[in-house]
């Protein structure tokens, strides 16, 4: 398998920490990109109309993405261990959360755009200021609602919350979403203590 990535990427780091969870981290070429929101690479857009990573490639010509299918289909490789539950009742209460981490990280990446890729002077702070509380939200719902499956075994949603995390550590230090989630600091503090978390430290 191939993998167009950037090593900043969360949704790249959520298929790579996938990839070392599962055992099969060795099996992944990385392949250099230059993903761009405003300048897309056409080698990626050949493979992938959006021109997104992370865009994987199978043996057999296919490509897969968005993460989330990346994330799955690797899942399936092996039968453990497992990371999408087989039973709907919690297959579907994981996904739920992959999707409010996914959530979280989409808000964080509109509101890092808003500041690092629109000149200064169009600035337009309501936006940002929306994004960020798309980020809050996200997070409190985490506290409030899935520490239980956070805590658990881990799965595909627990990985893509320690992505949002570990992306608001890396692209927001001076946002101390911290404050008032204790619950959620200390299991991601944990969580982050994972080889595959520790192998997969984004940078660029």
């Amino acid at each position: 398998m191939q993998l167009f990535f950037s090593a900043a990427s969360p949704y790249v780091r959520k298929v790579m920490v996938t990839a070392h969870e599962k055992g099969l981290a060795d099996r992944i070429e990385l392949l250099p990109s230059a993903a761009s929101p405003v300048k897309r690479d056409k080698t990626i857009v050949a493979r992938n109309p959006s021109g997104k990573v992370p865009t994987l490639l199978l043996e057999d010509g296919r490509a897969l993405y968005d993460s989330r299918v990346i994330c799955a289909y690797i899942d399936a490789q092996t039968e453990e261990p497992r990371l999408l539950p087989a039973s709907a009742g919690e297959r579907f209460a994981v996904l739920t959360v992959e999707a409010l981490a996914d959530s979280i990280l989409d808000a964080a990446l509109l509101a890092r755009y808003e500041t690092v890729m629109r000149p200064k002077e169009l600035l337009w702070t309501a936006w940002y200021e929306g994004q960020i509380e798309k980020v809050d939200s996200g997070l409190d719902a985490l506290c409030e609602q899935w520490m239980p499956l956070l805590s658990g075994p881990v799965n595909t949603g627990s990985i893509a919350a320690a992505c949002a995390l570990g992306y608001l550590d890396f692209r927001f230090p001076d946002k101390d979403w911290r404050r008032g989630r204790g619950a959620l600091a200390n299991w991601f503090g944990s969580f982050s203590e994972r080889k595959s978390m520790r192998e997969t430290m984004p940078h660029g």
